[in-house]
């Protein structure tokens, strides 16, 4: 006697179990071929008076960090602020080494969670950036003045940098030497006329 065939009834439970299977291997897939874009940072700028330097750059981060590397040219890299959400890094410690250096620096770009991130993250490079030519000066400020006779005395004093020499911190005029000068403008009071003097 043949046994009866019945057509075959398709069980819910396999089905539903089959695609949370197929769901899952592909969330594994998507994540191993890391389709967690970062975004890369972009504009780059140094910020620096009195050699105080800060470089800067955008955009806000949503889902990502940053780590910042420092480098004089042709020397090694050097991170700092490692893995921050800030838009800028404080980079006077490494700069005020040697003033003289001309210095480049990038910014990486990591996802949130840069603890399990393997492979070369992306980056931005920065403009070459030379402490001596490029940081802006701060006003001196002036100390006294006395006048002699038809002479006018001003002692002013230069401002300081954190450039350090021996443990002690340096002036603008430590540093610069005679690349150094101010002019000084001055006038008598209520008179429009207006004279200037330049010295060291």
């Amino acid at each position: 006697m043949e046994t009866p065939t019945w057509p075959r009834v398709p069980c819910p439970e396999a089905a539903v179990a089959r695609m949370l299977l197929l769901g899952w291997v592909l969330l594994q897939v998507a994540g191993a071929s890391g389709t967690t874009e970062v975004v890369v940072a972009y504009n780059l700028t140094w910020k620096s008076t009195n050699f105080k330097t800060i470089l800067e750059w955008e955009p806000k981060p949503i889902n990502h960090v940053y780590t910042v590397q420092i480098s004089p040219r042709l020397g090694n890299w050097k991170s700092k602020c490692f893995y921050t959400t800030d838009t800028e890094c404080d980079l006077t410690d490494e700069i005020v080494n040697d003033v003289n250096q001309t210095y480049e620096a990038r910014v990486l770009s990591y996802p949130a969670d840069a603890t399990d991130y393997s492979g070369e993250p992306p980056f931005s490079n920065s403009p070459d950036f030379t402490p001596y030519t490029e940081t802006k000066l701060g006003l001196p400020t002036i100390q006294s003045f006395k006048q002699v006779g038809t002479k006018l005395n001003v002692t002013i004093q230069d401002a300081p940098t954190l450039v350090r020499r021996n443990g002690t911190f340096l002036s603008l005029q430590d540093v610069f030497g005679k690349n150094l000068s101010y002019t000084l403008y001055y006038w008598k009071a209520s008179s429009t006329g207006k004279k200037c003097s330049s010295s060291l």
